[in-house]
């Protein structure tokens, strides 16, 4: 498949056919099979287009490809390196499976608005191909954001009043979070670089005190809501009132797998292990981990509904990735990106057990 496209081709390629499938499920309104029909195409060919990416590059890192610049140092950059590639192949395989099994459940369980349902997914797909592609943390930001704004109406999706509570918990604190804190990071990591291009090694080392990292940490980790790290949790059980493949598309496919990975590369590349294991500046992250770990997987086991269980145990499984950036080292960042994958896999398959029992059952 190497040579077909080049890199940067196929990494607008990949951002392109979700953006196609938010408009051609907006006209096939009233043309369901044909509809569907072509938003799994569309889902293919942007599975195609990553493994065209995974062909070229390998696991290597590509050059950046810059869309548009802002003012020096802040720009709208695409490229390829390991970790995003995995996101992105995990994220565009797991859309394909996603779809089937939505189509079913949506038409087995007489849901609304299918039309509305598969465009806010296919655009919430592009935000992830926008995140894992990112060459710098303001790209990586801006869909970050369009991913919280894309899935709100799927959450919001069955329209009933726990619906719409839900839907107001979740956006209030993803968004509350990342502009109130996480820009904020962002902002007083410009100022300190003049850069926030993912870097490897980091671009922090001899720019920032030993304590002023921590405390900029300490904002990245409790900015980036969408790694559900505690307090900042409680959106993920409140987004349970939506149709299963949204929250599968929640714990699997994109949102909180967006959070994870966004740490991982705030630990890799802003950072740098190296320099958070001589500054010890994660070391509080590593307590606060373990704690969620283990706090999620008590409230896990005393829940008697299906979904709320699940939605704590995927808490408590978050942490253990966040727990492998707290630990500054490369097999603790290694195993937080191999869970990232792990999780995924077997976190989508529980979901739709769960979904299959409840459209037999409707309970």
């Amino acid at each position: 498949m190497a040579g077909v496209f080049d890199t940067s081709t196929a990494i607008y390629l990949s951002m392109l056919f979700p953006a196609i499938g938010v408009v051609l499920n907006l006209l096939l309104r009233d043309q369901a099979n044909l509809r569907d029909t072509m938003t799994f195409g569309i889902a293919f060919g942007t599975f195609l287009s990553v493994l065209c990416i995974l062909a070229n590059e390998g696991s290597g890192t590509s050059d950046t490809f810059v869309a548009f610049s802002i003012m020096p140092g802040l720009e709208i950059a695409f490229n390829v390196e390991p970790l995003g590639l995995l996101f992105a192949v995990l994220a565009s395989g797991l859309w394909m499976v996603t779809h089937l099994y939505g189509i079913g459940y949506m038409r087995g369980n007489n849901e609304k608005d299918h039309a509305r349902f598969f465009a806010c997914f296919s655009f919430a797909i592009f935000s992830v191909m926008g995140i894992a592609f990112s060459a710098n943390m303001f790209t990586l930001f801006l869909f970050y954001e369009a991913l919280t704004v894309s899935t709100y109406p799927l959450v919001a999706h069955k329209g009933t009043a726990d619906a719409i509570k839900g839907a107001r918990t979740y956006l209030a604190i993803l968004m509350g979070s990342s502009i109130c804190i996480q820009m904020v990071a962002i902002i007083w990591t410009y100022a300190i670089t003049g850069t926030l291009d993912f870097t490897t090694g980091g671009i922090l080392e001899g720019q920032i005190s030993h304590m002023m990292a921590a405390i900029l940490l300490a904002l990245y980790a409790f900015g980036i809501g969408k790694a559900a790290l505690m307090p900042f949790h409680r959106w993920l059980p409140a987004a349970m009132v939506a149709p299963t493949p949204v929250s599968a598309l929640l714990h699997a496919v994109a949102v909180v797998k967006a959070g994870v990975f966004t740490m991982l590369k705030v630990g890799i590349y802003i950072f740098g292990i190296d320099f958070l294991a001589e500054t010890g500046a994660s070391d509080w992250l590593i307590w606060l981990a373990a704690y969620s770990i283990i706090a999620a997987s008590v409230v896990a086991m005393t829940k008697d509904n299906l979904k709320a269980r699940l939605a704590y145990s995927t808490i408590s499984q978050l942490s253990y990735i966040t727990l492998g950036v707290a630990l500054a080292t490369s097999m603790g960042v290694m195993g937080g990106g191999l869970h990232m994958v792990t999780h995924a896999m077997g976190k989508i398959t529980l979901f739709m057990c769960a979904g299959s029992i409840y459209v037999v059952t409707h309970k």
